[in-house]
């Protein structure tokens, strides 16, 4: 088979708003299992959005986006929703910039020849493919976007901000995170930034500009996400998946703490995973298991042990359809950091 006869099915995103769940999760929430513990995180994440002193900060880990999981974090954007994302780079960079630049993910196979698709240019994501070349187009809009830039240090937020001026100017009408989140106020945090398709871009960047060139800079990301919430009386995290955007918002009240800062712990917690929490590993870890680091109020937590396509569609379905983002306030969280930094009392 050929790249055109490869490349041909588009995953389709999955639309929240076109289904009414509330009614399903709910009779899930008296079943036993993971049910039960799906209709009570659903809950949470509800009560969540009922708490007008919540900021609620969304964490992404693993394929989402190309999986078809996109739209509804955008819509969880436009609804007020979110406040805060954080997220590895794939999500951001090479699965909803790049589809926002006019690109697709396809329906692919996992028992494909995986030699026939890197003969193809094509690269695979379980049972998802990507067009490789498109993919470099990605990387260079990157690089372009760098070389635009005044050089000095930026944080991960920083950068994706000038993404969504970016893909604003170009008149994006594809549904975009990235855009969304520009336009709505929302900050994108991506700690580990050069660990995707942006790093190949930025090592162009600075490849190119040996004398003179912008860096990312991580700690900036987490001073900034720890300004976040400090400007929150209580957070709630939804948590999909674990590793470095799971640690890095909870890290937030240890980060306070250790400024001189009386933080609460996480007021409400939810995590949708199918990690193990018997290795030691922190995607699996429980949430139980934040509060002994003080970072999780463990009277109002759930953990979900299901695979993210199936349950971010029923949680926020059922956060959707139960309508109490209607009436929540704006936090706007990024107006933050066009105002002085914090300073410890």
């Amino acid at each position: 088979m050929n790249r055109q006869d490869l490349l041909q099915e588009i995953v389709r995103p999955i639309d929240i708003k076109a289904f009414d769940v509330v009614g399903l999760v709910e009779s899930m929430s008296h079943m036993a299992f993971q049910a039960r513990n799906l209709g009570r995180a659903a809950k949470i994440y509800d009560e969540m959005l009922q708490d007008p002193d919540c900021a609620i900060i969304l964490c992404l880990a693993g394929s989402l986006f190309s999986a078809g999981l996109k739209n509804v974090v955008h819509d969880l954007i436009t609804h007020n929703m979110v406040d805060a994302i954080v997220s590895t780079g794939a999500n951001i960079v090479d699965q909803d910039f790049f589809e926002a630049l006019g690109f697709r993910h396809y329906v692919g196979d996992p028992l494909a020849d995986d030699e026939i698709l890197r003969q193809e240019r094509i690269d695979r994501i379980y049972d998802t493919y990507i067009d490789e070349d498109q993919l470099r187009v990605c990387d260079m809009t990157i690089a372009e976007i760098a070389n635009s830039l005044e050089k000095r240090p930026y944080s991960s937020r920083e950068f994706i901000r000038e993404m969504g001026a970016y893909l604003e100017k170009r008149q994006t009408h594809t549904p975009s995170v990235v855009l969304a989140a520009y336009q709505h106020q929302v900050p994108i945090f991506v700690p580990a930034f050069s660990d995707c398709s942006a790093g190949f871009g930025l090592v162009h960047h600075q490849w190119n500009s040996p004398e003179s060139y912008l860096t990312i800079d991580s700690v900036s990301d987490f001073r900034e996400l720890t300004q976040c919430k400090l400007a929150s009386k209580y957070t709630g995290l939804v948590m999909i998946g674990g590793g470095v955007p799971k640690n890095f918002a909870q890290d937030t009240v240890v980060a306070a703490e250790m400024l001189g800062f009386d933080a609460t712990m996480h007021k409400y917690t939810i995590q949708v995973t199918v990690a193990d929490e018997r290795d030691g590993a922190l995607s699996g870890s429980t949430l139980r298991e934040a509060h002994s680091w003080g970072k999780v109020n463990k009277n109002v937590e759930q953990m979900v042990f299901s695979e993210a396509t199936v349950a971010l569609p029923l949680i926020a379905g059922y956060a959707y359809g139960k309508g109490n983002w209607r009436d929540r306030s704006v936090h706007r969280l990024a107006q933050l950091f066009d105002q002085p930094q914090l300073v410890s009392s």
